[in-house]
C-alpha cells in the first residue's frame, strides 16, 4: 500500500492534532519559531512524516485542491478544539508571489521544498513563525513548495 493510500484527511488531522497541542497558548514569535525548528525542522522524522502527508494528500485530491494565479491551495481544517484553535490550509508554489494578506492573530508557516532550493519568503525547509498583526505576499521562489499554514481562529484579511 503506498502513503497515498494510507494517508486520510482524519489521520493528517490526528498528526496535526499532537502538533498544535505543543504550540497552543505560546506566543507567536521568534522564539516559537526557533523552538519548532529546533523539535521538529527539517532533519527530524516529525517533519519528513508532515511531508510525506502533504504530498499524499496533494496526490490524492483532497488537500491543494482549488487552484488560482498559479497557486494550488485549499483549506482542509477550519479551527476546531481538536486541534486547539487553528485552521490548517496547504498550498502549492512554484516561483510565483502570492496574493497580499495580514495575520491578525499571527501564522505557523512549513515550509517544504519539493523541486530545487525553493524558499518561502527566504525561508528554506523548516517552520517560520509571522507574528500578530503581520502581513506579506506569500512567495516562493528558486522552485517548487508546499507551504503548511496554521491560522490561530483561522483569521486571516486579504487585501487590495
Amino acid at each position: 500500500m503506498s502513503q497515498t493510500d494510507t494517508v486520510t484527511p482524519e489521520s493528517f488531522k490526528a498528526q496535526l492534532a499532537q502538533l498544535t497541542a505543543q504550540m497552543a497558548g505560546r506566543p507567536l514569535d521568534d522564539e516559537l519559531g526557533s523552538w519548532l525548528n529546533r523539535e521538529w525542522g527539517p532533519d527530524s522524522e516529525t517533519y519528513a512524516e508532515l511531508k510525506a502527508s502533504c504530498i499524499a494528500g496533494a496526490e490524492a485530491g483532497w488537500l491543494c485542491n482549488r487552484e488560482g494565479g498559479g497557486i494550488r491551495y485549499g483549506r482542509i481544517f477550519k479551527p476546531t478544539p481538536e486541534l486547539h484553535g487553528f485552521s490548517v490550509d496547504v498550498v502549492d508554489m512554484k516561483d510565483v508571489v502570492g496574493p497580499h494578506h495580514m495575520h491578525p492573530n499571527g501564522e505557523i508557516d512549513l515550509v517544504m521544498p519539493l523541486e530545487g532550493d525553493a524558499r518561502f519568503n527566504g525561508q528554506p525547509a523548516g517552520w517560520l513563525v509571522c507574528p500578530p498583526g503581520s502581513a506579506h505576499h506569500p512567495t516562493v521562489s528558486d522552485g517548487r513548495a508546499l507551504v503548511l499554514y496554521l491560522l490561530p481562529e483561522g483569521r486571516i484579511e486579504f487585501t487590495r
